[in-house]
């Protein structure tokens, strides 16, 4: 077994027991539930279940898809997310040890391999985790048309912080902006007229504030867009808790991956309501779950997203 297959090994059972812990919260958050308490229990029946048959996806193929006391059928979604996350958090693993074994055989040192896999480590973190809360909201907006704070709010503060951790791993010049470097403008103390250096914003800098000015943009989008349709339609047509899914995705991402999931969102979404429209099933007022859509763009983003980025720009060159 290579090295490569354990981490994947690893990282998919820890995502199905993620998973398994990510089905107790699209069940109980938009209720307003507890997600501590009460212990598991059958939806119908109410009867707790035995450890031995809350074994991710292998007790509900045992049980064949059915509760052991009740004989009542159990959603299909369970062992559905659980697969999704221990495959989401497998691809996470796999990337994790790229970066410190790619990263050791290009360099051949160490210790600049240690800071520098550590650093985009955070950014494979920050991905399995925000794949965590986008698989759930997918889940909880089709089911409930609910966005639960509980998970976008919170997921705009985990990025934050890793953020935050990503900027103590860079390097004393690695990542600043040098704002003007042809007329050489420079900043000296008030009352010297010698002069100190480039205007520049440092790594940190770039870092934090880039991702605030990118969560703030992609919501000031949203939040003209939906103000504007209100203007025009004099209805609501964006809950808030779109702008703040959005905006948990540019938190963990940046700006334009931001746009490329709001984008792609978009226009699943429009594609869904078509098809509905056109089997009968919907009229122009119906509500769409539009958060699922902008979830998954953000979890193809995501994985997809720079690469789909720099084609685009290739293409306006």
């Amino acid at each position: 077994m290579t090295s490569l297959t354990l981490y994947e090994i690893i990282g998919f059972l820890l995502g199905l027991l993620f998973g398994s812990f990510l089905n107790v919260c699209i069940s109980r958050l938009p209720k307003h539930e507890s997600i501590s308490t009460p212990r598991s229990h059958c939806p119908q029946c109410g009867t707790p279940i035995r450890w031995y048959d809350n074994i991710p996806v292998i007790s509900w193929l045992l049980l064949r898809g059915h509760c052991r006391d009740c004989k009542q059928p159990i959603s299909s979604r369970y062992p559905l997310v659980e697969l999704l996350t221990g495959i989401w958090f497998a691809r996470a693993g796999a990337q994790i040890w790229t970066n410190w074994h790619m990263g050791l055989i290009s360099s051949g040192d160490i210790n600049y391999t240690a800071s520098q896999s550590l650093f985009y480590s955070l950014d494979v973190l920050g991905v399995a985790i925000l794949g965590f809360l986008l698989i759930g909201l997918i889940v909880m907006d089709w089911q409930t048309q609910l966005l639960p704070d509980a998970f976008t709010l919170t997921g705009i503060a985990i990025a934050a912080f890793l953020v935050c951790a990503k900027a103590v791993f860079l390097g004393p010049t690695e990542g600043q902006i040098i704002f003007n470097t042809t007329h050489q403008l420079r900043l000296s103390s008030p009352g010297s007229s010698a002069a100190h250096g480039n205007v520049f914003m440092t790594g940190p800098e770039a870092v934090i504030l880039g991702r605030l000015f990118a969560i703030l943009g992609v919501a000031a989008i949203l939040l003209i867009i939906r103000w504007l349709y209100k203007a025009l339609r004099h209805r609501e047509g964006l809950g808030l808790g779109d702008v703040k899914l959005i905006a948990m995705i540019a938190a963990f991402l940046g700006f334009w991956p931001a746009i490329l999931a709001l984008f792609l969102g978009v226009l699943s979404a429009s594609a869904y309501a078509l098809l509905l429209l056109a089997r009968g099933k919907a009229g122009l007022a119906s509500k769409l779950p539009l958060g699922t859509f902008l979830a998954i763009g953000g979890l193809i983003s995501a994985q997809f997203g720079n690469s789909l980025i720099n084609m685009y720009a290739a293409l306006l060159r």
